[in-house]
């Protein structure tokens, strides 16, 4: 699979089987996401990967509460601003809508939070969760380095034909995580990855996303980028 193929595969897969997934491939993968890009090579992450009975275990302790209607742990730092506005807002609202279509979910449910957040704490079935964590001392450049990094993950997982969930989720129930992987409280978690293969039948949900011309705007003539472009490369 060509890195093309592997981005454009990539998706947010929420029904994952049960077959386990090898710890030579994710040994593989995560050795070879060390080279992601980081400010400085600070390489700020701390992952811990969980599966097996730890897993299991977690799963049924976060899915107990959201069963229960716990609201969650204060949270650490925002998922979102405050004030969405558009076109932010738009593409937040089309693609939660067909998220939760394609899951069974309707919109007017009174049980709606509750059955997304039982869903969620599942982790969609999937029979490996890395819990991604950075030390509370850094800032947001190394939240950014961690989002690099996590792409990378992901990528790679698609090049062993692997699917993925990213799920900040889990920070509402970063006690309960903690309790499992045994983070000091030096450490703050920023979300967590649910891995494995896609579960057959499942409904493949596929948000959209914005035109390119909406988010990229190339400054200078194509011509005079390629002359420097080559000029940078002469002197390298």
């Amino acid at each position: 699979m060509d890195v093309y193929e592997a981005v454009d595969s990539r998706r947010a897969v929420r029904a994952f089987s049960d077959e386990p997934v090898p710890k030579e491939v994710l040994e593989r993968v995560l050795a070879a996401a060390t080279r992601a890009p980081s400010s400085g090579n600070l390489q700020p992450w701390h992952i811990y990967v969980v599966t097996g009975a730890p897993l299991a275990e977690l799963k049924e302790r976060a899915t107990a509460r959201a069963l229960a209607g716990d609201p969650g742990d204060e949270r650490e730092y925002p998922m979102y601003p405050a004030a969405l506005t558009s076109p932010y807002l738009d593409r937040f609202s089309a693609a939660a809508a067909q998220r939760y279509q394609a899951l069974g979910i309707e919109h007017d449910d009174p049980d709606r939070p509750m059955k997304i957040a039982a869903l969620n704490s599942g982790a969609f079935g999937a029979p490996v969760v890395l819990f991604c964590y950075l030390d509370r001392t850094m800032g947001p450049g190394q939240w950014g380095d961690a989002g690099m990094y996590l792409q990378t993950v992901m990528l790679l997982l698609r090049a062993e034909g692997l699917h993925s969930c990213p799920q900040v989720m889990w920070t509402m129930y970063r006690k309960t995580v903690s309790r499992t992987v045994g983070a000091d409280g030096g450490l703050v978690l920023f979300c967590g990855v649910s891995v494995g293969f896609e579960k057959e039948g499942s409904p493949r949900l596929r948000t959209g996303r914005a035109d390119m011309t909406e988010t990229v705007s190339f400054i200078g003539e194509s011509g005079q980028v390629h002359s420097q472009v080559g000029q940078l490369g002469s002197g390298a």
